[in-house]
């Protein structure tokens, strides 16, 4: 990502987009089967840690592994107390804290940007840090670099990104580990995660982190990509919201509504699945509010540091705290791919920007948006939840193939003045139940997200 201002802008809503069309049909048989006949994507590498073996081979510092069926890191004894200013409120507090360092994962792919994610519960009176440390391919090591102060809840700290880190040879750019000049041949070859747990002192409380991982990646500069052979004719019933009915409802979190496309989609995603805030999360939002779930995850995606909800390991969180959900950042090589997902019933988040002639029906033009794909028709075209649209109702939309495939999994693009843009290459944020179907779990470890 070149700057923060500019994955600001990459992750801002859509203008209002044309009506949609047509009513939610029923899901169309998939192919009998699963297969996969195509290979993954050489280009990305997704590991996590997540078992009870995982946390105990782990280094920990005051922190203990939790068995059961789901598996999850806490704290046992902390390791001793620190303060922490927070700098979007000025309060300084002291904090007991432990930590836990991943053994060094070799990516497969060595990598000019990670992308770290992680599942956890903090109640009130926890948080937790993420950082990063790597090994270039010229055998140095970075800093440990913070990818993320998270808290679920937003009355202990501010959940924030941490801006100007940088070595020399590579900078975190809000969520995104970068490599400063990937044409020098310079690569991210292995890397660690640090989480460190944090607790009000003299409690017993403790987050519960249940899944901490990375996605490195390496993709080519590519104004276009080839098309894909469709494969699959299936809709997902997925609920359908529209963030411009939010246009400037709470505009302290990013303007409102209008900015809203990430959470937007994300709560679609989630109450696919079945969950949804309660009546008491809801009590904070204004009565007489339509789709007040909305609200909800716009605030508590929302990053200080950013000052937007667009941060994709802290969607990918959020949508983590419902029960019994798991979540990540990566990326996918193509709309099969996506195809393998959907077929086992698992929708999917998309990034991508285009002009408004770039996407036929979508009636606007974007430097970034995020997207539901929830299916695809008889002719392999998207069918698509597309927040930015007047209404509920106007939500659904089909869009063309290989424009749509194009616009997601390019990483140069030109915009309306004919300037040379980034794209976000492919970058996506899938959400599962943490003990998936046989089906599921099959597509999931063709991505090396299980």
């Amino acid at each position: 990502m070149p700057s923060p201002t500019s994955r600001r802008t990459v992750l801002a809503a859509a203008i209002a987009a044309a009506a949609g069309a047509g009513a939610l049909s029923s899901a169309a048989s998939a192919s009998a089967a699963p297969r996969r006949d195509w290979p993954a994507p050489p280009s990305v590498d997704n590991h996590a840690w997540t078992t009870y073996t995982d946390w105990r081979f782990g280094r920990a510092a005051g922190t203990r592994a939790v068995a059961g069926r789901r598996a999850g890191l806490a704290i046992a004894h902390p390791l001793g107390r620190t303060d922490y200013t927070d700098p979007h409120t000025g309060t300084t507090a002291a904090w007991e804290y432990a930590t836990w360092t991943s053994p060094v994962h070799r990516s497969t792919v060595p990598a000019t940007e990670v992308i770290a994610s992680w599942n956890a519960d903090t109640p009130a009176g926890t948080w937790l840090q993420i950082e990063l440390r790597g090994r270039y391919s010229d055998g140095t090591e970075t800093p440990w670099y913070v990818m993320g102060r998270w808290a679920a809840g937003d009355g202990d700290i501010r959940r924030t990104s941490v801006d100007d880190q940088s070595d020399g040879k590579s900078s975190v750019w809000t969520d995104t580990f970068s490599v400063d000049d990937a044409a020098s041949g310079l690569r991210l070859v292995s890397y660690r995660l640090r989480l460190t747990l944090y607790r009000t002192p003299g409690t017993r409380l403790t987050p519960t982190v249940w899944r901490v991982g990375a996605m490195a990646s390496d993709i080519p500069d590519r104004f276009t990509v080839p098309a894909s052979t469709p494969g699959l004719v299936r809709e997902l019933a997925v609920p359908r919201y529209s963030q411009n009915v939010h246009v400037g409802q709470y505009p302290e979190y990013d303007n409102g509504g209008e900015a809203w496309c990430s959470p937007t989609s994300s709560q679609m995603i989630i109450e696919y699945w079945g969950r949804k805030p309660s009546a008491a999360d809801l009590a904070w939002v204004e009565p007489g509010i339509q789709d007040p779930s909305v609200c909800h995850a716009a605030r508590f995606t929302y990053d200080n540091q950013y000052e937007g909800c667009g941060n994709w390991p802290f969607n990918a969180a959020y949508a983590a705290t419902y029960r019994d959900m798991s979540s990540a950042v990566t990326r996918l090589g193509s709309l099969k791919d996506v195809e393998t997902l959907v077929r086992a019933g698992i929708p999917v988040i998309t990034s991508q920007s285009f002009l408004k002639e770039e996407l036929t029906g979508a009636g606007y033009g974007t430097s970034g948006h995020l997207m539901t794909v929830i299916g695809f028709t008889a002719d392999g075209d998207v069918i698509a939840n597309d927040p930015a649209s007047p209404d509920d109702d106007a939500v659904r939309h089909v869009y063309k193939r290989h424009e749509w495939e194009t616009i997601w999994l390019r990483t140069k693009r030109y915009d309306a003045n004919g300037n040379v843009k980034s794209g976000t290459g492919g970058v996506c944020y899938v959400y599962w139940p943490a003990h998936p179907s046989p089906a599921q779990r099959w597509a999931l470890r063709s991505f090396g997200l299980v």
